[in-house]
């Protein structure tokens, strides 16, 4: 990851196309920070993500001047790869949510989406069910 910007900076750069195009410094910029697939498929794992950050943007849990984002592909020893966002403390680079739209863990199909968050120091995730659940963790 070459810079923090601010979550509302990053939306601005999404929606200008500062983060459309596939190659490799381009994918770092937008947040990409640790992933096990193909470079050129970032883009794309990205997009898929993008709604779920829009929504959550507009929560009152998040300070959009006071956080930056960035994105990790996981690789799960059982299961398939996944994505997921997490919400940083722009000034300490702590984590405040890790935000998982859908888990690749097999042992999680039941309920793929979860937070996990400084609410309980990350001892478990906060929330797990699906994107709706997600969403109403957040009030949006």
């Amino acid at each position: 990851m070459s810079e923090k910007v601010s979550f509302k900076q990053w939306i601005e750069n999404y929606q200008n196309g500062m983060y459309d195009s596939p190659d490799f410094d381009t994918m770092c910029k937008a947040g990409w920070y640790d992933w096990f697939c193909k470079d050129s498929s970032l883009i794309n794992r990205m997009k898929k993500m993008v709604p779920a950050i829009l929504k959550i943007s507009k929560s009152s849990k998040i300070d959009l001047d006071k956080t930056y984002i960035f994105f990790k592909n996981n690789c799960p020893m059982c299961g398939k790869l996944y994505d997921d966002f997490r919400i940083c403390d722009i000034d300490s680079g702590d984590v405040i949510y890790t935000i998982i739209p859908h888990s690749g863990h097999d042992s999680e199909q039941e309920h793929p989406s979860m937070v996990w968050g400084k609410d309980n120091d990350f001892d478990g995730a906060i929330v797990k069910g699906d994107m709706k659940t997600v969403y109403q963790f957040f009030g949006v």
